[in-house]
């Protein structure tokens, strides 16, 4: 090809980008989004000054502020974090027994062919089932309390975490396990040398993407039936149009999400080196 096209594509697709590169860009849109905001606000109250559709940053930084040091005058909390602390330990626990389950469904159902007859069509169909329709049932059965919120977790991001393990063990070279057969290694010990060292990695993963649909599971249950949380709290002040605490509150479940996430990561790469790929930052 003429004009050195093959060269510059090259270095579109496999150029390396520096650190600071990748920041810049990384920011860019965070950068015009913060921009549009701060137009669009500005638009409004022009219109209206008395706008709360689109508060102004330093209204939002105000009323976060006062959430996040000042005490409630009933309960003497300070809402944001006593909020935080509630919905984090829902989720901690919802997440932790969802993969409890999951290692344990997904190394049978990927391990013993039988119990993958008898089981894996079950938990595919339970996880097509959308864990926001039984919510009223979980309710009914569990009750109103912790429960009925840890279980919506549990319902909702088990089965895929299931499938995703399950697949997982499938995955693994048939040879592995002929070569610990020869060695004379037993069901369990298959199981506990070959089996779930190569799950481990998967299992983070699993719980990383488990992460999106528990918090909508975990909002969705602490709106409809809790006295707190970050869900009770961001639907409690809806109806006064407060959405100078809502928007800073969906800010700060993001960034509660997403440090989440990246922990998990950095825990991955750190205990398990040999499953990333150099480079791997997803």
């Amino acid at each position: 090809m003429r004009g050195g096209r093959p060269d510059t594509l090259m270095a579109v697709t496999h150029g390396k980008l520096t650190r600071s590169t990748r920041l810049s860009l990384g920011a860019i849109p965070f950068v015009l989004l913060i921009a549009a905001y701060a137009v669009g606000s500005h638009l409004r109250r022009l219109e209206n000054p008395a706008d709360k559709l689109l508060p102004p940053f330093g209204k939002m930084a105000d009323a976060f502020w006062e959430m996040a040091t000042v005490p409630d005058k009933r309960s003497g909390d300070l809402l944001l974090w006593s909020d935080t602390a509630l919905s984090l330990g829902r989720l901690g626990v919802g997440i932790a027994v969802a993969a409890l389950i999951a290692v344990s469904l997904g190394v049978l159902i990927g391990f013993v062919p039988r119990v993958r007859a008898s089981l894996a069509p079950f938990v595919a169909a339970i996880s097509l089932i959308p864990p926001i329709t039984i919510l009223p049932i979980l309710f009914i059965i569990f009750g109103l309390g912790e429960l009925s919120k840890v279980m919506l977790i549990v319902l909702g991001t088990a089965p895929i975490m299931t499938r995703s393990l399950a697949q997982a063990v499938i995955d693994i070279p048939r040879e592995q396990i002929i070569k610990a057969e020869t060695l004379g290694a037993g069901p369990w010990q298959l199981v506990q040398r070959v089996v779930l060292p190569q799950i481990w990695p998967k299992l983070v993963t699993a719980m990383r993407l488990g992460l999106v649909p528990a918090w909508i599971f975990l909002i969705s249950a602490e709106a409809i039936a809790s006295t707190g949380g970050l869900g009770y709290r961001i639907f409690l002040v809806r109806r006064y149009l407060a959405m100078d605490i809502i928007i800073p509150y969906v800010l700060w479940i993001t960034l509660l999400a997403y440090t989440l996430d990246r922990l998990l990561h950095a825990f991955s790469r750190r205990a398990f080196r040999w499953a990333h790929l150099e480079g791997d930052s997803l």
